[in-house]
């Protein structure tokens, strides 16, 4: 297997912090579906986006691997130990207790908050004029995991100190992430203490929050209540502590990777007016609207909204680069995977091979009809795979689905951008989103 040298891995340096993904292109067309790394004289990473080994990581083989280190103890040190962040036992026990909370029959009582969210959030949108949606699909986002977690109208301002705090931490982790020379200086100069203090001052928020529903005794039937009654196998109920943590890492990945694929989203509809016109179409035909209606059932119904963001998932993945450590020797094929082997598995290039891809830099949405799809089960990784697959996925859909249903009914999108920029971090997230709405 064909080793990049770390010569070369400095010598691309600046381009590697701005963009990676352009070098890992290089590679995979240079040298095929995989290739190893030298990071340094002992650090040897495997990339991949070889579709057969990717499922062989990530759901036949999962239990002969880990996530790495950069979750379990960087991003950890600001959000927690969550079901994200967390690994082992300790992992498989909280997933069992969170996991039921998003089971489809729960999110249904869900529907009518996650809708009522999203319209306040999009009377924010000023039609006749460019404006960038990227700032205002996080505040969306964020919007509906709070009142989907606590149902209540008077906790915005504490959410808007989260939502500052989970941002700030999460360019200060970047930060640490792309320029680990440094590390030294932002220890010595007190910057990590300050993001750490912010972190704890997140949690108090949440804490506060939480103590208030307790003393209130009410039952509300949100998320919330749901991770207060989850309870362990001897009957004991989630400690404050680790309720915190899966809390915030709801806040932190479930906002941003969706507020990632909204604009995306918006963006491939505003270049596509044919597809847009398609969904306006469809969308008229729903009743989304208060009342008696089964709100889960009319989203069901917008199939070709959900293609849509299914192929915006596939073109922008938000996790594009899954990572995993060999926990024990392993091979697949003719590949040796030792103890303690760094895979990188890139599923932003898989999701563009186009071995696997009809026209795989193309928006088409067709790809994803019923019955078209499964052909791509092996290929396809918006959410992961295998049993840490993202719990909430179900949610972030459903909660889609209802954002672009209701700016596409309402507005006709529209932009002088040509190409969008991405900018890989933590997750992929777009650049500049301008995008222009007309009343319809």
């Amino acid at each position: 297997m064909k080793l990049v040298s770390r010569f070369r891995v400095l010598k691309n340096a600046r381009g590697i912090l701005k963009n990676p993904l352009p070098f890992h292109h290089e590679n995979f067309e240079a040298y095929g579906d995989c290739f190893n790394v030298q990071l340094s004289s002992k650090e040897i990473v495997l990339f991949t986006r070889s579709p057969g080994l990717i499922r062989h990581i990530l759901q036949k083989q999962h239990r002969k691997y880990e996530k790495s280190t950069l979750q379990t103890v960087d991003l950890a040190r600001y959000v927690g130990h969550g079901i994200l962040t967390s690994r082992g036992e300790h992992w498989r026990t909280h997933r069992r207790m969170v996991q039921p909370a998003f089971h489809k029959k729960k999110l249904q009582n869900l529907m009518g908050v996650m809708r009522e969210a999203i319209l306040l959030e999009l009377d924010r949108l000023e039609p006749g004029q460019e404006m960038d949606i990227f700032p205002l699909m996080g505040d969306l986002a964020f919007q509906v995991v709070a009142k989907s977690l606590f149902s209540s109208s008077d906790i915005r301002e504490r959410m808007s100190r989260l939502q500052h705090i989970t941002e700030a931490n999460q360019r200060m982790l970047i930060k640490e992430m792309r320029q680990p020379y440094l590390k030294w200086w932002y220890r010595l100069s007190g910057k990590i203490d300050k993001h750490l203090k912010m972190a704890r001052e997140g949690k108090m928020l949440l804490l506060d929050i939480i103590e208030e529903r307790r003393r209130s005794g009410l039952e509300k039937d949100d998320l919330l209540d749901m991770l207060l009654k989850a309870k362990y196998e001897d009957g004991s109920p989630m400690a404050d502590g680790q309720l915190l943590d899966e809390v915030l890492i709801l806040f932190t990945a479930g906002h941003e990777t969706t507020a990632n694929a909204l604009s995306f989203t918006l963006f491939l509809l505003a270049k596509n007016p044919t597809v847009q016109d398609q969904v306006y179409k469809e969308v008229s035909k729903v009743n989304l609207g208060a009342g008696t209606i089964d709100l889960m059932k009319e989203v069901m119904r917008l199939q070709l909204v959900k293609q849509c963001l299914e192929e915006a998932l596939r073109l922008y993945p938000p996790a594009y680069i899954i990572d995993r450590v060999a926990i024990e020797d392993d091979t697949f094929e003719d590949i040796s995977l030792p103890k303690g082997t760094m895979v990188l598995m890139s599923i932003y290039e898989l999701h563009r091979y186009g071995h696997f891809w009809n026209r795989p830099l193309e928006f088409d949405p067709g790809r994803f009809k019923e019955g078209e799809k499964k052909d791509y089960g092996d290929y396809y990784y918006p959410f992961g795979a295998g049993p840490r697959m993202c719990v909430g996925n179900n949610f972030a859909m459903y909660e889609m689905i209802i954002a672009i249903a209701e700016i596409v009914k309402k507005y006709n999108i529209s932009s002088t951008l040509e190409n969008i920029g991405i900018n890989p971090l933590i997750s992929l997230k777009p650049k500049r989103v301008p995008l222009l709405f007309t009343e319809r």
